[in-house]
């Protein structure tokens, strides 16, 4: 019931409504639990695999993507009621009511006992909420003048866009088609500055080489790690603070007042 209600639902919450009141309609109550029983538990799966057939899947695709164009504008109007000037609230709304069923995935997921943040709409978008986001801009924007569009017009145009883009994603598997206006926009807004700072750390680097690299007689040599290099330092200590304790040894006075030279003299014969 999230699932198939959360649009409505998370919508409701946004204005302040009450988020059980999409549950309220006795008759989509039953048709959601109908729908869920005869997908998971139909014998011989035979529900399933009716609508999996290509055709009858195009057909309920198309009639989803009609549902969403409602669902969209739906939202927007409801939150213009409230917010007559509120574009951001107005975008909000829309967007939650037309894809809340991939927004409120995660809970729907907390609530089964399964947890995976990785799958967060928000941080990896799918291709519905997406196009769900275009579409609360487009008619946040028409209904308040900003578009010289009428109503009808623009859910035409937004509603044949998402039925002819689907059928051709279904038939042919291609990708959606915003993926290289998100490369394009990437390259320009974020690739060049990450390209600078790269060229800027690699500059204050000695010689333009990386760091554990060294140029020596024109070639490039690995330069010793830093962990080496202290080891090394440590045994020099340890050698030069034990040369003044051997002194001492061979130095040492006798109980009788004279040097003991048994010792040095020994070494240096050695």
């Amino acid at each position: 019931m999230l699932y198939c209600f959360g649009g409505a639902i998370l919508s409701g919450m946004l204005l302040a409504e009450a988020p059980v009141a999409p549950l309220s309609n006795n008759t989509n109550m039953l048709l959601a639990t109908l729908a869920w029983y005869l997908v998971f538990y139909c014998p011989h799966d035979l529900f399933y695999r009716c609508a999996a057939i290509l055709p009858v899947r195009l057909v309920l695709s198309a009639m989803k993507e009609v549902t969403r164009t409602w669902k969209v504008l739906g939202g927007v109007v409801q939150a213009q009621k409230k917010y007559q000037n509120g574009l951001l609230v107005m975008v909000a709304t829309g967007w939650a009511k037309g894809a809340g069923g991939g927004l409120i995935s995660n809970f729907e997921q907390l609530v089964r006992g399964v947890w995976k943040p990785e799958t967060n709409e928000l941080l990896k978008m799918s291709y519905p909420t997406k196009v769900t986001l275009i579409g609360a801009v487009l008619f946040a924007l028409q209904q308040n003048r900003y578009l010289p569009l009428e109503q009808h017009q623009l859910m035409s145009l937004y509603t044949g866009f998402l039925v002819i883009t689907k059928v051709r994603m279904l038939l042919t598997g291609a990708s959606y088609p915003f993926v290289f206006l998100e490369t394009a926009l990437y390259r320009v807004l974020f690739a060049a500055q990450l390209t600078d700072t790269t060229s800027t750390d690699k500059s204050k680097e000695p010689n333009g080489l990386p760091s554990g690299t060294r140029a020596a007689d024109g070639k490039t040599v690995k330069a010793a790690p830093e962990s080496c290099s202290r080891s090394t330092l440590s045994d020099t200590r340890e050698n030069v603070s034990s040369v003044p304790e051997m002194r001492a040894e061979g130095t040492r006075k006798s109980p009788t007042g004279e040097r003991d030279l048994t010792g040095a003299g020994s070494k240096k014969t050695d």
